[in-house]
C-alpha cells in the first residue's frame, strides 16, 4: 500500500475516533444506572435511659424498613413510615404533639437510629427528658 493510501487510512480512523461521540446518538448520554427498583431505607432504632448513647446500655431495639413496603418489627411501622416521608427522613423535623401533657421529671432517655433512609446513610441521636417526652415527638417514629 503506497504512503499516501496508509495516511488517508490513518486519517480517516482518527476522524472517526475522535469525531464519532459528537454525533446525535451520543449526545444524550445515559444517566446513572438504578441499582434496584426501590431506594433502600432501612432503620434500627435503640433505645436507653441515659444521658449519652456511648453511656447508655440499649434497653429496647427495633427495625423499620420502609420500601417497598413498611415492614420491620417497629410497633407502627406504616405510620412511622409515613410520617419520615412527610419530612424528608429529616428527623430534627419531627414535631412534638402538643395535645400530650408529660411530667417534667429528669429521666434521660437516648434514641439512636442508624441506617440508610432513601439511599443515605442515617446516624442521628437525640436525648429526651423522659420517656413520655420521647413519646411526644411525631405521631409513631419514637412510639416504640
Amino acid at each position: 500500500m503506497p504512503n499516501t493510501a496508509r495516511w488517508a487510512a490513518t486519517l480517516t480512523l482518527t476522524a472517526t475516533a475522535v469525531c464519532a461521540p459528537l454525533t446525535g446518538a451520543a449526545v444524550a448520554a445515559p444517566g446513572p444506572a438504578a441499582s434496584g427498583l426501590y431506594a433502600p431505607s432501612a432503620l434500627v432504632f435503640t433505645m436507653g435511659h441515659g444521658d449519652t448513647a456511648a453511656t447508655v446500655t440499649p434497653e429496647r431495639a427495633v427495625t423499620l424498613t420502609c420500601a417497598p413496603t413498611a415492614s420491620g418489627t417497629h410497633p407502627a411501622a406504616s405510620r412511622a413510615c409515613a410520617e419520615l416521608r412527610a419530612v424528608g427522613g429529616d428527623f430534627d423535623m419531627l414535631a412534638a404533639s402538643g395535645d400530650v401533657k408529660c411530667t417534667k421529671q429528669y429521666e434521660p432517655v437516648v434514641v439512636t437510629v442508624e441506617g440508610v433512609w432513601r439511599g443515605q446513610r442515617v446516624a442521628y441521636e437525640r436525648t429526651f427528658a423522659n420517656e413520655c417526652v420521647k413519646s411526644t415527638y411525631g405521631e409513631a417514629v419514637f412510639t416504640f
